[in-house]
């Protein structure tokens, strides 16, 4: 394994997971504000590891692996955390539905990879307007709070509809592009 700045961001990325759960379940007024705040640190993580990779080449394969493996755990995390506080249909449902495509497509990569044709699944534009939905979103859910007038966890959840939504477009993105190698072509 190769220690690069990229996959130590990504590592702290992880290991900030445990950390956004005890913040969370802290009893104290601040703890929602703190709980955004591990959460947007390993969102820009994830930003600085991608550019850091790409502006002084330092990809590896353990970090092309490693990545969207921390991506997915700190999302899931997060959005468990939601519906454990919001236990409704509708978080459960859109929490279900990115939570699910990320396995989904996570297994299609790695098939697809398998057989030789990673090239076919590729991240589409779709897919990163998806993840800074998702991101704003999951912040506003995770502060819950009004902030002054404004309905930060209304704005949420409109938000985390929309995420689902792009959620299955980006989807079907993937499962179009994978469809010929899937019937055996």
């Amino acid at each position: 394994m190769n220690l690069t700045l990229p996959n130590l961001l990504t590592l702290f990325r992880i290991a900030l997971i445990p950390v956004l759960v005890i913040v969370f379940y802290l009893p104290f007024q601040w703890t929602h504000l703190a709980a955004v705040v591990v959460f947007v640190l390993a969102a820009l993580t994830d930003w600085a590891d991608g550019w850091v990779a790409r502006r002084y080449s330092q990809y590896s394969e353990f970090g092309a692996f490693l990545d969207p493996v921390a991506d997915k755990l700190m999302v899931s995390t997060a959005l468990f955390l939601i519906v454990q506080k919001d236990p409704t249909v509708y978080m459960a449902l859109t929490s279900a539905v990115i939570v699910g495509r990320e396995i989904a497509i996570s297994a299609l990569r790695e098939w697809m990879s398998a057989i030789g044709h990673s090239g076919r699944v590729k991240v589409a534009w779709i897919g990163k307007i998806k993840t800074i939905v998702q991101m704003v979103a999951i912040s506003l859910l995770l502060y819950r709070e009004p902030l002054h007038s404004l309905p930060i966890y209304l704005l949420g959840e409109v938000l985390i509809g929309i995420a689902a939504g792009l959620t299955l477009w980006s989807g079907l993105g993937y499962l179009k592009a994978a469809w010929p190698a899937m019937r055996g072509r």
